[in-house]
């Protein structure tokens, strides 16, 4: 009897995985939506036949759930799949990730109702760092395309070395061209979450489409006025709500204590990514639950003479601005508050921007970056830079 159900085993398996076996003419790998390829917790996921093909979905329609693929270490490549918006929320996969799931890439669709193809936040990439979305840093990773509100989706995703396209529906255009994936892993598992049902996923390995492993053109790596070295302090936890003490006189001639660092302070070098932004969140990794925290960064200005520039910043969420030990400038940009800037909270360029004043010679500027809200980033540029000489 054992032997037979080993032989009933071994036949059941024999039909079942050349299903997930390369296909020598087309290099295809087809991953069946069937619970014996997935990691997944049954209590949130179900495993149906959708508009006649295999498919997965929540238990719960209002309900979140997440499917690893198993024995499957995804480098470069194409992915493919199909995906029906069911439910409202974020649906998206996952790819290159650590095995503890806290760093690597992510593509996904916001789903919150019908869209144009001219709405540019449909779409967004985004890495994932020490278990933290980089969504709100990455402003310039997102697109619109058209979305189909009922029946299924089709994306496809072409991933070489640093670049990514993602199809979404139009298979002669990509909606969305990463010239840099920031995940910084160069392979690892894929998963995929959401409230929606996926179903025909395709797996091409080293199938590239002749995209260019390398980085591709980031508009920022020719421009000399942005601010790319920086000095930067330990970070520090940070009462919600509380401002730093800034040491004025007082009446009796006695200097408060203040919070802004003073000579004793340890400061260590840190340049900014090539997107032209400084991420303390890849230096100092996720917040704790409701955590916020403040990093002082500084760097160094040479002027040939006493002149005012206007500096514009991208901060993620707050930001001190001092010249000279000076207090200059407050501002904040918490996403979804009447404090956000444009576009829409999130960290670019954009946000603000604020008048220098600086004297001949040597100039500190020093920036308290305050962060509560997912990512922690500041970007920097001058409106020009004649007569300046920046930290390198």
């Amino acid at each position: 009897m054992k032997r037979f159900l080993h032989l009933l085993v071994l036949c059941f398996l024999a039909i079942q995985l050349p299903a997930q076996k390369n296909n020598p003419a087309t290099k295809e790998i087809k991953i069946p939506m069937e619970p014996l390829f997935w990691e997944y917790d049954s209590s949130l996921v179900q495993f149906i036949m959708n508009r006649n093909v295999k498919a997965v979905k929540p238990t719960d329609p209002k309900g979140g759930y997440m499917i690893t693929l198993k024995n499957q270490d995804f480098s470069n490549g194409t992915i493919e799949f199909d995906v029906e918006l069911t439910g409202m929320g974020f649906p998206g996969i996952n790819f290159r990730m650590s095995p503890d799931k806290k760093n690597g890439d992510n593509f996904y669709i916001r789903s919150f109702g019908p869209v144009t193809p001219e709405t540019r936040t449909t779409l967004q990439y985004a890495a994932i760092v020490d278990g933290m979305s980089l969504w709100d840093i990455t402003d310039e990773y997102q697109a619109g395309a058209t979305i189909y509100q009922e029946g299924w989706n089709h994306v496809k995703l072409v991933i070489s070395g640093k670049q990514m396209k993602a199809y979404v529906n139009d298979m002669a255009k990509p909606a969305l061209w990463v010239p840099e994936l920031e995940g910084g892993l160069p392979s690892g598992s894929i998963f995929f979450t959401g409230n929606v049902i996926y179903a025909n996923l395709v797996l091409k390995p080293n199938t590239t489409e002749g995209l260019d492993p390398l980085q591709g053109y980031i508009s920022t790596y020719n421009d000399p006025r942005y601010l790319r070295s920086w000095l930067v302090g330990p970070s520090l936890d940070y009462p919600v709500g509380k401002e730093p003490i800034i040491a004025v006189p007082s009446t009796f001639g006695r200097i408060e204590k203040s919070d802004v660092p003073d000579s004793t302070a340890s400061w260590e070098p840190l340049i900014v990514e090539s997107r032209g932004m400084l991420n303390l969140t890849r230096k100092f990794g996720n917040k704790a639950p409701k955590g916020r925290r403040l990093a002082w960064i500084k760097t160094v200005i040479q002027s040939d003479k006493a002149q005012e520039k206007i500096l514009r910043l991208g901060i993620s969420d707050e930001a001190w601005v001092f010249i000279n030990g000076q207090i200059l400038y407050v501002d904040k940009n918490y996403f979804g508050t009447p404090e956000q800037k444009e576009p829409r909270g999130r960290c670019t360029i954009e946000n603000t921007s604020v008048r220098i004043p600086l004297k001949e010679g040597k100039n500190e500027i020093m920036i308290g970056l305050g962060n509560l809200f997912y990512a922690w980033a500041i970007i920097a540029r001058f409106d020009d830079t004649d007569g300046l000489r920046l930290m390198k």
